[in-house]
């Protein structure tokens, strides 16, 4: 039985809130995501569930009904679809993308308003992960680890050398009760090139920057006011209307005026050098569904043959074939000899390429954006 989770008022715990940020269209995996249904409102590992609803699922039994998610105006009827629970007040509705600063930053700005002592935690609504028992213990040693006053990122132990994800360079161990594996960060670093990131994965000093954050709120907007004092001012202002009749028309106001920039550089990287920041590697499977070879790989779907077959009533037939097929229609797809192809169907867009190119699937979308195609993007 854990001893971790306290029942007095006193533990960090129970001053955990979760904040889930729901955005991002997911161009790597057009046809299937799109401005109207990005990829966290699908179930892209034919668990039954979607990302978003699986996220909400693993934080539940750390946060209770204590979750705010921020998505766009667009997708607030998907969401609370998804998501009955989510009270109206706790839904943070963006008018049009602002980037992460704006989005995380809100977040805080408003659970600061209700309860300075608030630990927040923000967890990416497009993220696979398991089993979920690792991730919470992951969780609750950066609760404890804010609590000494951090800012925590949980980074993930890198299986491979990836060229696709930044890494965090973490440092001494920083004695912390009941976190006994949070560390110091020296610093964050970019994507590196195949031999830096074999460097990285061979000197066990580096872990994946999986972009979760878990920190009091005071800390958060002490470092957005340094850093970043303009986007500080607004959002405070909209939070301090949040839960007032004034909401609607403040952020009508100030939100279209706030600079985009990524809580990467608006907080955590000037918090890691004046020494605010601490890493928890996480144990933990994680994968951030970037392209359609990711959903190949993780999913637990139905295999035909040797290909991943994602579908409502899928009809396909292979012989000597590999790959992922994702369909949204009832058309017929016989794959024959063909390895690693990747077939996206959809009734207005067809998607064909291989796995080796399915990061590529961006430079299409972004051509048919320039020539103007938009009704399927």
């Amino acid at each position: 039985m854990t001893t971790d989770i306290a029942t007095s008022r006193d533990s960090p715990l129970d001053r955990f809130i979760a904040v889930i940020p729901a955005g991002g269209v997911g161009t790597r995996l057009w046809p299937l995501s799109r401005a109207a249904a990005p990829k966290f409102l699908h179930d892209l590992t034919g668990s039954g569930s979607t990302l978003l609803r699986a996220t909400y699922d693993r934080l539940e039994p750390l946060a209770g009904e204590g979750v705010l998610v921020v998505t766009g105006v667009a997708h607030r009827n998907a969401v609370c679809s998804q998501l009955p629970e989510i009270q109206d007040s706790d839904l943070v509705l963006e008018s049009e993308p602002k980037d992460s600063g704006a989005a995380i930053g809100l977040a805080a700005a408003i659970l600061y308003q209700r309860d300075p002592e608030i630990i927040m935690g923000s967890f990416a609504a497009d993220q696979v992960i398991s089993p979920d028992d690792l991730f919470q213990d992951a969780v609750r040693e950066a609760i404890h680890t804010a609590a000494a006053g951090k800012i925590v990122t949980i980074g993930i132990k890198p299986t491979h050398p990836s060229t696709g994800f930044g890494y965090i360079r973490s440092g001494e161990n920083l004695s912390i009760a009941k976190a006994p594996s949070a560390q110091a960060v020296v610093e964050f670093v970019e994507k590196p090139s195949e031999d830096v990131a074999q460097q990285y994965v061979d000197s066990g000093e580096y872990v994946w920057n999986a972009g979760m954050f878990v920190a009091p709120v005071s800390l958060m907007l002490k470092h957005l006011e340094a850093n970043q004092p303009e986007l500080f001012k607004g959002l405070t202002e909209i939070a301090e209307a949040w839960d007032t009749p004034e909401r609607d028309e403040v952020t009508a106001r100030v939100w279209p005026t706030l600079p985009k920039i990524a809580i990467d550089y608006a907080v955590a990287e000037p918090a890691a050098a004046a020494g605010d920041v601490a890493v928890v590697p996480g144990a933990f499977r994680w994968d951030d569904v970037g392209d359609f070879a990711s959903v190949g790989r993780l999913n637990s779907a139905k295999e035909v043959d040797d290909v991943t077959v994602l579908g409502e009533g899928a009809r396909v037939f292979t012989e000597n074939a590999s790959g992922v097929v994702v369909t949204d229609t009832k058309r017929v797809i016989a794959l024959i000899g063909i390895k690693d192809v990747v077939i996206v169907d959809t009734p207005d867009a067809l998607l064909v390429t291989t796995m080796a190119h399915s990061q590529r699937v961006k430079a299409a979308v972004d051509a048919l954006k320039a020539s103007g195609d938009t009704d399927v993007l």
